[in-house]
């Protein structure tokens, strides 16, 4: 039996389910978080979690339990699921009210729901690379915000899978900003290149660890706007997320990046991202769920 949270209560996942007027549903009125899992632990938890409570405050939904409670309760998911490999997906809505653009009036209670998703390490694209396209960025401009309205990245993400692709790299004009569901990094004459936190790009969990790796091994960052231009004569790009940890892209639009295969500054990042991941994680056992 799988199980799933919701609203506070651990039940069969099968029970799970929301009414047809829940506002995640009707307007995707909500935020949302996913959490990798290594050995039955969950990675930057606290990290997650602030993200989390911050996108909903940006919305004005008020959660209805603490960073403190809400860690125990997917702690006890985790348990119960038995998962040792995967992610645990969790979103908030603001709950069910009659259906009105405007916000709900009275005491409305947000909906909350957690289940969790077994899912090996992609060891094979991590070693070999992956194929990008490029995409004009078509989305809202608060980007920061998680909200449940990725229309735009499903889009973008869809179009890069029909040309076998693994990820579309968005830009706003000449500027890049991120992938459809990563943040995307460059090296230039040594140094990490990523769009600066704005409301342009999600905040994410995964590039600010390795924004502090290469702080704490001397490795030169910048986190500022790059250009299309400037995109296509770097020595080397990567993407991060949570499921793709630190990813090598060898192609852009068929256009090898260099040699077309990942950079030594990329495989050092890497070395240095499962270290992270080990602290406390622990010793990394290859794809067990």
């Amino acid at each position: 039996m799988e199980y799933a949270l919701l609203n506070g209560e651990i039940i069969d996942r099968s029970q799970a389910k929301v009414d047809v007027e829940d506002r995640g549903y009707q307007f995707g009125d909500g935020v949302y978080e996913v959490i990798r899992v290594y050995n039955g632990k969950m990675f930057t938890l606290t990290e997650h979690l602030k993200r989390f409570a911050d996108s909903a405050k940006s919305i004005g939904i008020s959660l209805p339990f603490t960073s403190l409670r809400l860690a125990e309760m997917l702690e006890e998911l985790l348990l119960k699921n038995n998962l040792q490999t995967g992610n645990i997906y969790m979103q908030v809505t603001r709950g069910t009210a009659p259906r009105n653009h405007l916000f709900p009036t009275g005491n409305v209670t947000p909906t909350l729901t957690a289940y969790t998703i077994k899912g090996v390490r992609p060891l094979e694209n991590l070693k070999s690379g992956v194929k990008a396209i490029l995409t004009e960025d078509i989305r809202w401009l608060r980007c920061d915000i998680k909200s449940l309205n990725l229309l735009g990245n499903l889009l973008a993400k869809q179009k890069a899978s029909e040309q076998g692709c693994f990820e579309a790299i968005q830009h706003r004009g000449q500027d890049v900003t991120e992938g459809s569901s990563s943040n995307i990094f460059m090296v230039k004459n040594g140094t990490v290149i990523t769009h600066e936190s704005n409301h342009l790009i999600l905040k994410g969990i995964t590039k600010d660890v390795i924004l502090n790796v290469c702080n704490k091994n001397n490795i030169p960052v910048q986190e500022r706007t790059f250009s299309l231009a400037e995109l296509e004569e770097a020595e080397e790009v990567f993407l991060s997320s949570t499921t793709a940890e630190v990813m090598p892209v060898i192609e852009i639009d068929g256009k090898k990046i260099r040699s077309g295969i990942p950079g030594p500054l990329t495989q050092k990042l890497q070395d240095l991202f499962e270290k992270e991941i080990e602290k406390q994680c622990g010793a990394l056992v290859d794809n067990v769920m």
